[in-house]
């Protein structure tokens, strides 16, 4: 595990923290000292990750629903002080051809995994700018450094975190608040058994070639570990990453750079 380097004591808020990525961030932060506020939708998956650390707290609120998210600022901040770290991690992705792309099912894609990490982390940036000091990183994906058929709306939602986190990035330079992007290539999470569960049922392979066919992307032929996503946060919250803002750290084996 990285040392804390000046983290001990802060507060974050890490968003889809009931499970998979943001579930090894909020224990990773916690295990270094920091109290962490996380959020989703499901009470029952909060309160077990929250059973693992009692740095850890937990709040549903619904990324999409600024009102939710507001709200979720006041009882966290009132209780534990301001955000000094804002993981905007809650996403989500489905697959089809572009061609059967409804326009509900782009507007739901983008409004999770684009206008949620937006939500996210609005409330946090004039009280950072003004404290001279912040962290804010976005999880996204290798999809928002490449293309990827099947996934028209994740892709264009993920590159648009990037385009944010680099907007931000310029705007709160001279703040000393540091703005990044992780890139983790597939992850082996809850969310990747749901993409080889529908591999599986659109192409009648095995569980297993499907989750090969998956590792390949990654020249290294693996899938990438939660903790190596935490790990990466973690050294970003640090002091020793002061200078690192604008940049998207791409973990995907040499997939992509």
């Amino acid at each position: 595990m990285i040392a804390a380097q000046k983290i001990v004591g802060s507060h974050a808020l890490v968003t889809g923290g009931g499970s998979g990525v943001g579930r090894a961030v909020a224990l990773a932060l916690a295990e270094a000292g920091v109290e962490v506020t996380i959020c989703g939708r499901r009470a029952d998956a909060l309160e077990a990750v929250a059973a693992g650390n009692a740095r850890i707290h937990g709040i549903v609120a619904d990324v999409t629903e600024e009102d939710a998210v507001s709200a979720l600022y006041e009882k966290a901040e009132t209780a534990r002080g301001p955000f000094d770290i804002v993981v905007a991690n809650a996403g989500a992705a489905d697959s089809a051809p572009a061609h059967k792309v409804t326009l509900a099912d782009w507007q739901k894609t983008l409004d999770v995994n684009l206008t949620g990490a937006f939500i996210t982390v609005k409330p946090a940036l004039s009280g950072m700018a003004a404290r001279k000091s912040g962290r804010i990183i976005f999880i996204a994906s290798t999809a928002g450094l490449k293309g990827y058929g099947y996934v028209a709306p994740y892709v264009a939602a993920k590159h648009g975190v990037v385009g944010l986190m680099r907007a931000l990035a310029a705007e709160l330079a001279k703040t000393g608040v540091t703005v990044n992007a992780v890139c983790p290539g597939y992850v082996e999470t809850e969310m990747l058994e749901q993409s080889v569960k529908k591999i599986v049922e659109k192409t009648g392979r095995s569980p297993e070639d499907a989750r090969a066919a998956l590792a390949a992307t990654n020249p290294q032929g693996r899938l990438v570990q939660a903790d190596e996503v935490a790990d990466a946060v973690l050294w970003l919250c640090g002091d020793k990453a002061r200078s690192v803002t604008g940049q998207t750290i791409a973990l995907s084996g040499g997939e992509t750079w």
